[in-house]
């Protein structure tokens, strides 16, 4: 059998070609790996950003913004709060336009002369004059009125004088009758039975016409009395008509009650509100005008029901107003509602306390009806530790404060005392200069 066997390879000859080893095969144009690659660098790197880089920036600049702190000092501690109201005056007049008496007072009454407003008045100098000229022709005519009452009455009791002298004298007269009758009758025994009976006829006539008389003269007197009374009623009802007027007009010269300050009221006047002035009309019961004392001017406010409980008769206050800034006036609380007080319109479930501060200087200033406020001080503490009320947390009852301890900081209890709107006292735990963070 023959055995098939592979030749040995020949040596290579020097100038005999070299076969090349084969080289992968070039991608094929168009292949989407390397984008979809890119893509996913891309991606990787703004989601890296957006949620692990940038938030870590901003942690930290919100760390280096939230950590404020603030120097625990000592020194006094104010508590005040701020009142707002106007000015008013405790002692003051207010003059009103006069009531009168008669059926007149319903008409307007026309303004003849007027103090100036803002003007200084003495008491008993003239503050307003009221027309009286159709009063005064009323009262001269009531006058008449009245003495023509009078004369009436005279005359009349003169009539009537006349008429009982009339029935006295027929009453005479019917007495001389009856009594002629009776004489008559007394010789009736020489007469015959006829004449007799006309005699005793006769005289029960004159006797009867007598007793009428009698009776006539009584009824005429009560009549008489009735009708004299019923004309000195009238001349009575003139005579009050005359004295209501007199007294009616008096009013309309008004002088003041007291030393102060002329305060004008405001009316409206066609579409504004303007003060009373000279020839304006006024109604019976009008205030227009006050007389105030300056030495004894306060501020009007409210409180809230809630927070009357803080103040107290006699508190210090310092007064500002609006029309004058800069200036403070000294003052102190006075009066404090007992009734808690809701308003008219709008907001009638809030309640509110009137409280009265007044004003201890006496300053040409301070005029009524001005706005302004009162800061009360309602307590004071001396060489007390004060921390910042921001630096204070309350949990569970308890008020803690974070204070600087190196790098980092400390959480610390404290006690607290008075406090005020920015500020409280600290009675345990923490001392002057100490640092504390804000928030």
């Amino acid at each position: 059998m023959s055995a098939i066997s592979n030749p040995a390879p020949s040596p290579l000859q020097p100038n005999s070609p070299v076969s090349a080893p084969l080289a992968p095969p070039p991608p094929k144009p168009g292949s989407p790996w390397k984008w979809v690659v890119l893509v996913v660098l891309v991606v990787g790197a703004w989601v890296g950003y957006e949620f692990w880089y940038s938030p870590r920036q901003a942690a930290q600049k919100a760390v280096t913004a939230v950590a404020q702190t603030a120097k625990v000092t000592a020194g006094p501690l104010l508590r005040t709060v701020r009142l707002t109201g106007q000015t008013g005056a405790k002692n003051f007049a207010n003059i009103i336009a006069p009531m009168l008496r008669g059926p007149e007072g319903r008409q307007p009454l026309l303004l003849l002369k007027l103090a100036k407003g803002g003007a200084q008045v003495r008491k008993g100098e003239l503050l307003a004059q009221i027309d009286a000229q159709a009063s005064q022709d009323h009262i001269d005519d009531v006058k008449a009125t009245v003495l023509q009452a009078g004369l009436d009455v005279k005359k009349r009791e003169a009539e009537l004088m006349l008429n009982t002298e009339s029935l006295l004298q027929t009453m005479r007269s019917n007495k001389a009758d009856m009594e002629k009758a009776a004489l008559d009758l007394k010789a009736a025994e020489v007469r015959t039975d006829v004449e007799r009976e006309l005699l005793k006829l006769s005289y029960e006539e004159a006797s009867n016409r007598y007793k009428q008389v009698q009776r006539d003269i009584e009824t005429t007197k009560v009549s008489q009395k009735s009708e004299l009374r019923m004309l000195e009623i009238t001349k009575i009802r003139q005579d009050r008509h005359l004295q209501r007027h007199e007294s009616d007009i008096l009013k309309f010269t008004i002088k003041s009650p007291m030393d102060g300050l002329v305060v004008m009221q405001s009316i409206w006047g066609g579409s504004e509100l303007r003060q009373i002035q000279e020839g304006d009309n006024v109604y019976a019961g009008q205030p227009f005008m006050k007389v105030v004392n300056q030495a004894s001017m306060q501020i009007e406010a409210n409180v809230n029901q809630a927070e009357i409980g803080d103040f107290r008769v006699n508190q210090a206050a310092v007064i500002r107003l609006d029309a004058f800034p800069g200036m403070e006036f000294p003052g102190k609380i006075y009066s404090i509602g007992a009734l808690a007080v809701g308003g008219w319109r709008q907001n009638f479930f809030i309640r509110n306390v009137p409280i009265r501060v007044a004003i201890l200087s006496n300053d040409q200033h301070v005029i009524p009806d001005l706005n302004g406020s009162a800061e009360v001080l309602l307590g004071k503490t001396d060489n007390a530790t004060l921390v910042p009320l921001g630096a204070v947390k309350e949990e569970n009852g308890k008020n803690y404060v974070s204070v600087k301890q190196g790098q980092g900081f400390e959480k610390r209890m404290v006690v607290l005392g008075m406090k005020n709107d920015t500020h409280a006292v600290v009675t345990n735990g923490l001392s002057a200069g100490e640092e504390v963070r804000l928030n």
